[in-house]
């Protein structure tokens, strides 16, 4: 079957069967040959394939995507949050105001067991507190470092100096594009340690922290260094997630 994580600027799709996901395809939907490129992966499949999206991407390039499924006589069935689902008991009351993305991470997270903070670096930086039997603490949102950047930029002209050569390189900046890019970046970091102190206070024991997003290599050794617990990277947490939502949704 193929599996579909369509955010809010990219597309993973990969194929999945009982041992697992296959290669990982990554897709930028802003790019001008995105549609070819799109066609070209389905094309490695089997007309009549199941298929399983989750969005949080705008209607138009949804809809896209979903054409370009339907073009290989795929008829895709959208993943949508539940109140409980896996093993999974969200927080939120009204589950449709939990984003698709962050449930489904939750819902990869249950399946690696234990108690774990799930933080997604990516268009905005999302931390999920989930205990070991599967009860979600709830979560908070953050500002990703280049809309951080961005918005000092706007508000501040005094600030708008251009970007730093390497805006992950270095902790203090010695010239102000690097120390906005620095600010940012500690930014990011400090939510998510706050969010570690958090958690360990509400559980009583450290969470092992699981991170993904497209920024999270930027941050995940960071992390290992500055906290005393397991710091795990994976990349396709949100397609591992619909993984287990396809799974038992189909059972």
């Amino acid at each position: 079957m193929w599996l579909l994580d369509l955010g809010n600027t990219r597309l993973k799709l990969a194929r999945a069967d009982a041992s697992g996901l296959g290669t990982v395809t990554a897709l930028a939907h802003g790019d001008a040959g995105f549609d070819a490129a799109l066609r070209d992966v389905l094309g490695q499949g089997a007309p009549g394939e199941a298929a399983w999206l989750a969005s949080v991407a705008p209607e138009a390039v949804r809809q896209r995507v979903e054409g370009a499924l339907d073009a290989r006589g795929l008829r895709p069935q959208r993943a949508v949050t539940r109140t409980e689902c896996a093993g999974v008991r969200i927080a939120y009351a009204d589950p449709e105001r939990l984003g698709v993305d962050r449930f489904l991470a939750l819902l990869a997270a249950r399946d690696l067991g234990g108690d774990q903070l799930v933080v997604s670096f990516g268009s905005a930086i999302t931390v999920d507190l989930l205990d070991a039997r599967g009860i979600h603490h709830g979560g908070l949102i953050g500002i990703a470092p280049a809309h951080a950047r961005q918005a000092l930029a706007a508000r501040f002209p005094a600030l708008d100096r251009g970007e730093a050569p390497t805006p992950a390189a270095v902790a203090f900046g010695a010239d102000t594009p690097e120390a906005v890019a620095a600010g940012a970046r500690g930014q990011a970091l400090g939510l998510v340690l706050a969010a570690w102190d958090d958690a360990c206070a509400a559980l009583g024991r450290p969470p092992s922290l699981l991170v993904g997003g497209g920024d999270a290599a930027a941050f995940a050794d960071a992390l290992a260094r500055r906290l005393s617990t397991r710091v795990v990277h994976h990349e396709a947490m949100v397609l591992e997630g619909l993984r287990v939502y396809a799974r038992t949704v189909a059972d």
